[in-house]
């Protein structure tokens, strides 16, 4: 890791917990938080990936509110529009992961960004509600190039912005496809596996895997 010049992280599901959204969920229909929040997810991931297969961009706040209509209407439910935003809500104040702001501390000798799918507006949101706002030399979003990950051009975006060659920045995700992609790419890539979940099957593995975003303040030091 000596080469290493910079750190870039994924924000949703490696710094934010987007299961924080689900006592949201719970509140507006008692009952379904745990039901709503899975399928929402996957479905909020589902329609980035067809919307840029189809070239057919809309921003990530947009998807993530199609993803949450449809999961409600799959489930039975019928959501007014303020039952939407109530919800929709939870995604400007998502709650980091109790070791976030640990780790990110103790990297801070390296220029730290995110790279991530969300709206500028969203990762604003969301670095100033966990308090992170001097952390991050750049919060970069797809709505610069309007494609979502796993695309290589967003990839390209830190490389860009850092000034450095994908070989001397590590990208940290908890998310597999998004780790094959950022390989793919060719970034030293820390997969942040908190569910020891296995390597996805897609000819490209990861230079690191860790439990924690804390291990790589000690292999750092």
């Amino acid at each position: 890791m000596s080469r290493l010049k910079a750190f870039v992280f994924d924000a949703y599901g490696t710094l934010f917990d987007v299961r924080s959204v689900q006592s949201r969920c719970e509140e507006v229909f008692p009952g379904y938080g745990a039901a709503i929040t899975t399928m929402w997810r996957t479905k909020q991931l589902e329609y980035s990936w067809l919307r840029s297969l189809m070239n057919r961009y809309a921003d990530f706040w947009q998807v993530t509110e199609d993803g949450l209509r449809y999961t409600c209407l799959a489930l039975g439910l019928e959501p007014d529009q303020t039952a939407l935003e109530r919800i929709m809500e939870s995604y400007l104040s998502i709650a980091p992961y109790p070791d976030t702001g640990q780790a990110l501390q103790a990297l801070a000798p390296y220029p730290l960004a995110i790279l991530s799918n969300g709206t500028p507006s969203m990762l604003e949101a969301a670095v100033r509600n966990a308090g992170l706002e001097a952390v991050f030399s750049a919060v970069l979003s797809v709505d610069e190039i309007q494609i979502y990950k796993p695309h290589p051009s967003v990839y390209g975006l830190a490389t860009a912005k850092l000034n450095l060659p994908p070989e001397e920045i590590a990208f940290v995700s908890s998310n597999g496809w998004d780790v094959a992609g950022a390989k793919a790419f060719g970034f030293y890539v820390c997969w942040l596996n908190r569910t020891n979940a296995p390597v996805e099957e897609l000819d490209v593995r990861p230079d690191l895997i860790i439990a924690s975003p804390l291990e790589l303040a000690k292999l750092t030091s």
